[in-house]
């Protein structure tokens, strides 16, 4: 397979869960696949990934109030470059990082694929459509064009990176704004666990990047960077206990440590290590 970011042939480096993690070799970016995408989507992201514990969440409801304020977070961090307009927010699950930017005066509309999360979220008085950024429902270009795109924790998930890149691109008005946070790739965290780290969990994450790999891929669709940092994120106690069983379960040598996770609180938010993090502000062309 060829490099999402730089075209370059990639060539497979290790496995992990069953799947190959490959490498490029030219810009070291690492990407599990090739994917197929006509069942990709609907098979990882079913209900199950949103109750069933695992590499997804173990009662995805439950982390309202934690992602609401991580929406709010991010919506206090963009005044300082922009006024609030219409924001898109992608994989927006049951609206939560939605909402909290909504309350900080964005108006707009989220995308999730799986259709449980969207009607819950729908239920509640937040706009979500069903839909992929690779392939967008009809009705969302007449929701836009968007002053924001929001992939927040996404775009390791995207099954074509390119396409996904592509219609974010059209949707975006001129000078408008993507806000991206993922993980680093390049974080000493990584670096020291190697092949073990935790974020190499595929299917789930099919991409793991550094800030100059994801600069380098979104300048290619007139996107350039305007601001970057660590965020203050957390996680809920009963979500890293079921992160942690997952990874400590899937090593034969790690296994018989699985049940020390019983130990964290369940609704205790627990911080999430921001070295193992990053977020990246672009602009597109149009807009001094």
């Amino acid at each position: 397979m060829n490099c999402p970011v730089c075209c370059a042939p990639m060539r497979p480096d290790f496995i992990v869960h069953g799947h190959d993690v490959f490498r490029c070799d030219s810009c070291q970016h690492r990407a599990s696949g090739p994917i197929s995408s006509t069942d990709h989507v609907s098979a990882v992201y079913d209900d199950s990934y949103f109750q069933g514990g695992g590499a997804g969440y173990r009662d995805y409801p439950s982390e309202e109030r934690i992602l609401h304020a991580h929406g709010r977070r991010y919506g206090r961090l963009l005044r300082g470059h922009t006024r609030p307009g219409r924001v898109l927010d992608v994989g927006a699950a049951a609206g939560y990082v939605l909402q909290g930017l909504l309350d900080e005066g964005w108006t707009g509309v989220g995308l999730e694929p799986n259709r449980r999360m969207a009607e819950l979220a729908n239920r509640a008085g937040r706009e979500v459509l069903v839909g992929t950024l690779e392939a967008p429902p009809e009705d969302l270009r007449e929701k836009g064009p968007f002053d924001l795109v929001t992939m927040v924790q996404v775009v390791a998930h995207f099954h074509d990176l390119r396409r996904a890149f592509e219609n974010a691109a059209a949707l975006t008005k001129p000078g408008g704004l993507w806000l991206i946070e993922t993980w680093d790739r390049s974080s000493w965290t990584a670096r020291l666990f190697g092949r073990n780290w935790h974020e190499y969990s595929p299917p789930s994450v099919l991409h793991w990047f550094d800030r100059a790999g994801l600069a380098g891929l979104v300048s290619q669709f007139g996107m350039r960077t305007r601001a970057q940092g660590r965020p203050r994120k957390f996680i809920s106690g009963g979500h890293a206990r079921s992160l942690l069983r997952y990874k400590l379960e899937a090593n034969a040598l790690t296994r018989p440590l699985a049940w020390t996770t019983a130990v964290v609180p369940e609704h205790l938010p627990i911080p999430y290590p921001a070295e193992d993090l990053f977020w990246m502000l672009f602009q597109a062309a149009g807009k001094c």
